[in-house]
């Protein structure tokens, strides 16, 4: 293997009741309890035992299917607000779209939450899916794939300019003198682009880490260059190693671009494990877990994503010629690419297909004893296919639990993750530095300057 020094870093997602999409139904599930603050509590306690580096709220801004799925969700940021207070060092990080927001609110909301948790905050920076969310907001339609991400990049570079506008040490608080602030370190941002403005200044001060992690989860064309020139850490969906090596090199290879070194951007693919003390119990798991998934719910899932009427088709062959799928999909081209080289590569049916998304939605799915799920992850991360995983539990609370008591026991013996958090901000447990107060305008001449 290789001879890395650093450490593997650990994001607890954290995604309804668990990420296999009928895991709700298990009887071990917390499927009653995904609107009670307790539940989120208790596994952003267990993630911190475990001393990961971040608990990882997603965000839909739809409901869809819920007589048969879990479906609704909190308010993200609302639920880290209060999370920050039951915990001390464990990441806080959530997504929030850039399609369905405005860049003030965003920065605001992020800064303050920054300053309430001490310096643990990130921002999954996405751009939403799908039209239903677009009818949610009185949009005709979703945004095309390319304008989404062409408007994101204006949007964060908005937020980002909003953050720089207190300087660190802006602030005074001298009572004898009557001064607050120096007001010559607090910056009025006067920006005009193609999809937004703002003429202002941000009215929360610099956050302790100047401004939170920004985390990106496309591997698109244009996901992977907006990662490189924004994104500190990307989430990414990634089912062998071959691929995960290329996709780390591929992204890695355009830091330069924008001006950045290798090791500023943390790749942090999704693992889905479903594990035992030995294979005999984590096969038994994962078929308790399969036969929960109804037929009828493949073919429509199917069918949805990769916009093409499954349902005249047998479930025990294989996918018809499809015409340009992934050309045909506006809100996850990645995703769909992905599920189309599954496909063939493996000469799935129909059925195992999609029992196989739905079991991880696309990501990758381990099944095995936690020996050997150490030994992929220390195999991955040795051949540079990753900085470190996003587990996802195929049920919670129970699974992140057993990862936490029987999995990271293990990597830690191995000196390939911490026993104690060393610092206290999320940029200190990702070795990420804090950006300077000119950090992306200077990025912004060095896109120019290289033709972007």
């Amino acid at each position: 293997m290789g001879t890395r020094k650093d450490q593997l870093h650990l994001g607890a997602f954290i995604y309804y009741s668990g990420h296999h999409h009928y895991g709700w139904r298990h009887p071990e599930s917390g499927a009653d309890k995904i609107f009670n603050y307790k539940f989120y509590r208790e596994l952003a306690k267990t993630a911190e035992r475990g001393k990961f580096d971040m608990m990882f709220l997603a965000d839909l801004l739809y409901v869809m299917g819920a007589d048969q799925a879990a479906s609704g969700m909190l308010d993200p940021l609302t639920l880290l607000s209060a999370l920050s207070t039951e915990t001390e060092k464990l990441g806080l990080t959530a997504t929030v779209s850039t399609t369905y927001n405005e860049p003030y609110n965003v920065a605001r909301k992020f800064a303050s939450l920054d300053h309430i948790s001490e310096g643990r905050v990130g921002w999954n920076i996405v751009t939403s899916q799908l039209d239903v969310e677009a009818y949610n907001y009185g949009k005709p339609e979703h945004p095309e794939h390319g304008l989404r991400y062409k408007m994101a990049r204006e949007f964060v570079e908005v937020a980002t300019l909003l953050w720089d506008s207190w300087e660190d040490d802006s602030l005074i608080v001298n009572r004898e003198d009557g001064q607050f602030a120096d007001a010559k370190k607090i910056k009025e941002v006067e920006y005009k682009g193609e999809w937004y403005s703002t003429k202002g200044t941000l009215n929360v001060p610099r956050s302790p880490q100047g401004y939170p992690v920004l985390i990106q989860a496309g591997s698109s064309g244009p996901g992977q260059d907006f990662a490189a020139s924004f994104g500190e850490v990307i989430f990414t969906a990634q089912q062998s190693l071959e691929a995960a090596k290329a996709f780390y090199e591929s992204v890695n290879s355009k830091l330069a671009d924008y001006g950045r070194e290798r090791g500023s951007l943390k790749i942090m693919p999704g693992l889905s494990p479903i594990i035992g003390a030995t294979e005999e119990e984590a096969q038994s798991k994962y078929k308790e877990l399969q036969e929960l998934i109804p037929p009828a719910a493949v073919v429509g899932m199917l069918s949805g994503m990769l916009r093409f009427d499954l349902s005249e088709y047998p479930l025990d062959g294989q996918l018809p010629e499809i015409p340009d799928p992934v050309e045909a999909s506006n809100g996850m081209k990645s995703r769909v690419q992905l599920i189309m080289d599954m496909a063939r590569k493996d000469k799935l049916s129909i059925l195992e297909l999609g029992r196989r998304l739905l079991g991880a939605r696309g990501h990758m799915q381990f099944v095995g004893t936690y020996e050997q799920l150490a030994d992929l992850m220390q195999l991955w991360f040795e051949e540079y296919g990753c900085d470190g995983f996003n587990i996802m539990p195929p049920v919670l609370p129970g699974n992140l639990d057993e990862f936490v008591d029987h999995v990271v026991p293990i990597l830690q013996a191995r000196g390939l993750f911490r026993t104690e958090y060393t610092g206290s901000t999320l940029r200190e447990h990702l070795g990420l530095e804090r950006p300077d107060i000119r950090h992306f305008q200077n990025r912004r001449v060095a896109e120019v300057g290289a033709g972007k």
